[in-house]
């Protein structure tokens, strides 16, 4: 099983930003997942490889982008405005199948990175 890399988490202040990054490449969708502790793993962000298509979870969206770099290498997060409620264990997913719509449950997700912390303070 091919392992995604993850990085750029850490700690913040209410209020603050972060930008995680992963190396991805060759993949039809990406997306960010986290897990707070005692917490089911939850959806953030999805993007469809080929034309940037996203979609975001309601608690992040307006605040979170997800995005890719050009060569279509490297995944991002960038996460503004962050709450404590944002506190969690991010990791990042990818999948090479197709699907008619966009993939948002994590079981469709068959790639994974170890997870990178996120820990935002009030």
């Amino acid at each position: 099983q091919v392992q995604l890399v993850e990085s750029g988490g850490g700690s913040v202040q209410a209020g603050g930003s972060l930008r995680l990054s992963c190396a991805a490449s060759g993949y039809t969708y990406l997306a960010w997942f986290r897990q707070a502790p005692a917490g089911e793993r939850e959806l953030v962000a999805t993007i469809r490889s080929r034309d940037g298509r996203t979609h975001y979870g309601d608690s992040v969206n307006g605040r979170f982008t997800i995005s890719q770099d050009d060569a279509k290498t490297t995944l991002f997060l960038q996460m503004d405005y962050l709450n404590p409620e944002d506190t969690a264990t991010y990791y990042c997913a990818a999948t090479s199948a197709n699907f008619l719509g966009i993939p948002l449950t994590a079981r469709l997700y068959k790639e994974w990175g170890q997870g990178t912390q996120v820990t935002v303070s009030s």
